[in-house]
């Protein structure tokens, strides 16, 4: 006879009894009888019970505001931020030390399958340093160009950061970008050379790059190799020394700023709160800034990084609060939250992420359109950074027509639409926002304004009704080995960029700043200077207002009927090849018919490209 757990064991209900040539049947039986394997298994319950109950009691009274640092870390892509936060993790007790720790941080199915960070993680470490228990609140930030908005909002929440350089690759565009993003907010920054374990690694030129570029004396860099978890304690020690304590006030008014959201379905949105002024505990009456609604907390504590419940959260530490906000719009990123009867000043917030990339999305059956939009509006509260405005098509329906911060962006949040909301959706053409000045006072009243933004290609106006056409323009920085500058100098100036400075870095890397049209660089120029680069070189760009263009509308018809969908805006000088590039991919992809096919592209009435779609009869 062989005996196999039941359902209810733990309540010493039954097991299943499985006698060979016998059904199973169940037997109910007292505790005591139970095997010792359940009986291992119900201690383990009855020990995680106490745990939890210990953890219930953690006073965070214990960490005055002087022995509180918060911190976050941030680098290039894949200059190792996720490994130094595991290490710290484990040199704090606060995960256990085993081979599996890749990358603890990385919540997300995407994050692990890209091996990219995405969403900015926190996580509370306990430190004893010389007799002193410090509580060390950890920020880990993504470092692709794209999530730049999720380490703005971090940084919020922070007194100093960790800059991290990869000891082979050096200083990388995202590296200075998000150090210029840490200088703005007045931070603390401490560089920390990282791979020093490699084969190729040349701390000294990383060091002499740090002390030109960024004027960060060389002996205040820390040499470490995350990996194998070489010096990493001196990291803790400089964090301590360095980074100063929040400025708070623990005696005013609860103020409370949301930094992050996510939602439940079970408890509603989670807020990840940094305390500013005074105590927030269970059983407060809170109320939000933005909505002017009234909220009972009904759950406060830190992220160890799992949600850990504390008694209370005090000013100048980070943590999460549940205050059963069941409505994904109720939870603003940016919002601040104060005590029930004891308004205070809001504080600032941030600035609104200025999306560079729209596209269309729209359910593949529109019988899915409700279920796709509560999926769009509980994603959209954990990435703020997305924005949604209504639309329609006389071919795909009902839908959206959403903004990004670039095109990896746009994939990861339909490839977590897809994971996370088990949502299949059409995405269109990504296009960038244009603008138009009107030129009569007539069209002026009718838009209410002198200058549109128009996110929708098929809503270009004709040219007959404005003065002139605007396009976004972006400041890209490129970073790379002088051997290619030649041919990265070549690729920029097809793409219409205007050159703005020339700084050699080092001996052999060669930083770039141009002036580029974004609609030029949003598709692929990334790969394309990657693929002529060898890999080598980066890229980042930030936002540099708008300039004007000679635009055009270019439809594509098949025989003779415009495609809505695939109406797309060019530059007057790129429409014959654009345009005839779409007629080849139509002409490759389109399924064929008993029946000709014309596919042409036009501006107005001119047809500027032409590729014919024709008939293959079987041979008899």
């Amino acid at each position: 006879m062989q005996f196999l757990v039941g359902p209810g064991w733990w309540r010493g209900r039954a097991i299943t009894a499985c006698v060979s040539g016998a059904a199973c049947r169940m037997l109910p039986l007292p505790l005591p009888v139970l095997s010792r394997g359940a009986a291992a298994r119900s201690r383990a319950l009855d020990s995680l019970h106490s745990s939890a109950e210990r953890k219930e009691k953690i006073d965070m009274s214990r960490f005055p505001v002087e022995n509180i640092r918060n911190f976050s870390i941030i680098a290039h892509v894949d200059h190792g931020k996720s490994t130094l936060a595991d290490r710290l993790l484990e040199l704090t007790g606060t995960i256990d030390k085993t081979n599996n720790n890749k990358q603890v941080l990385d919540k997300l199915q995407v994050e692990r399958e890209r091996g990219i960070t995405v969403k900015a993680q926190t996580a509370s470490l306990f430190y004893n340093c010389e007799g002193k228990q410090y509580l060390l609140n950890l920020i880990d930030t993504p470092g692709h160009v794209d999530f730049s908005y999720e380490v703005s909002r971090s940084l919020s929440a922070c007194q100093g950061v960790l800059l991290v350089v990869d000891a082979n690759e050096g200083i990388q565009a995202q590296t200075v970008a998000n150090f210029f993003l840490a200088f703005e907010a007045q931070l603390s920054v401490i560089p920390v050379i990282n791979k020093i374990d490699l084969k190729n690694a040349d701390p000294k030129r990383v060091e002499k790059q740090i002390e030109k570029v960024f004027d960060i004396p060389s002996d205040e860099c820390i040499k470490i190799s995350a990996k194998l978890g070489t010096n990493v304690e001196s990291v803790l020690q400089a964090v301590i020394e360095r980074i100063p304590p929040p400025k708070v006030h623990r005696k005013n008014p609860l103020r409370a700023l949301v930094f992050d959201s996510t939602f439940d379905q079970y408890r509603g949105v989670i807020a990840n709160v940094a305390l500013f002024d005074g105590v927030v505990s269970k059983g407060d009456k809170i109320v939000s800034a933005h909505t002017r609604k009234t909220y009972e907390v009904n759950e406060v504590g830190v992220l160890n990084p799992n949600e850990l419940p504390t008694h209370k959260l005090y000013a100048g530490q980070v943590g999460y609060l549940i205050a059963g906000m069941k409505d994904v719009t109720e939870a603003q990123v940016g919002d601040t939250l104060y005590l029930h009867k004891q308004p205070v000043e809001p504080l600032p917030g941030f600035k609104s992420a200025k999306p560079m990339v729209f596209a269309g999305m729209y359910p593949v059956d529109q019988s899915e359109y409700n279920n796709l939009k509560s999926a769009v509006e509980k994603l959209t509260l954990n990435d703020s950074s997305v924005t949604v405005h209504r639309d329609s098509s006389l071919a795909l329906g009902a839908g959206w027509r959403l903004g990004f911060l670039g095109l990896l962006h746009m994939e990861v949040f339909n490839q977590r639409l897809e994971q996370e909301y088990n949502a299949s959706v059409i995405l269109t053409t990504p296009t960038v926002p244009y603008k138009a000045v009107l030129s009569s006072a007539k069209l002026i009243k009718e838009y209410r304004e002198k200058e549109i933004t128009i996110i929708n290609p098929a809503q270009f106006p004709d040219k007959s009704k404005v003065t002139e056409y605007l396009e976004p323009v972006v400041l890209g920085t490129v970073i790379t080995p002088d051997e290619y500058t030649g041919k990265i100098m070549m690729l920029c100036q097809a793409r219409r960029a205007i050159q703005k400075n020339m700084v050699f870095i080092d001996q052999n890397r060669v930083m770039l700043k141009y002036l580029f049209p974004l609609n030029e660089i949003v598709v692929d120029f990334y790969d394309s200077l990657k693929s002529l680069s060898s890999g080598y070189a980066s890229f980042d760009y930030e936002d540099a207002g708008y300039q004007t263009a000679e635009l055009v509308k270019m439809d594509i018809l098949l025989n003779g009927n415009i495609v809505e969908e695939l109406v797309t805006v060019v530059h007057k000088d790129k429409a014959h090849s654009v345009g005839k590039a779409i007629c080849e991919r139509l002409k490759d992809s389109l399924p064929r018919q008993l029946f000709e096919i014309a596919i042409q592209a036009a501006i107005g009435s001119k047809i500027i490209a032409r590729e014919t779609m024709v008939v293959i009869l079987p041979e008899k």
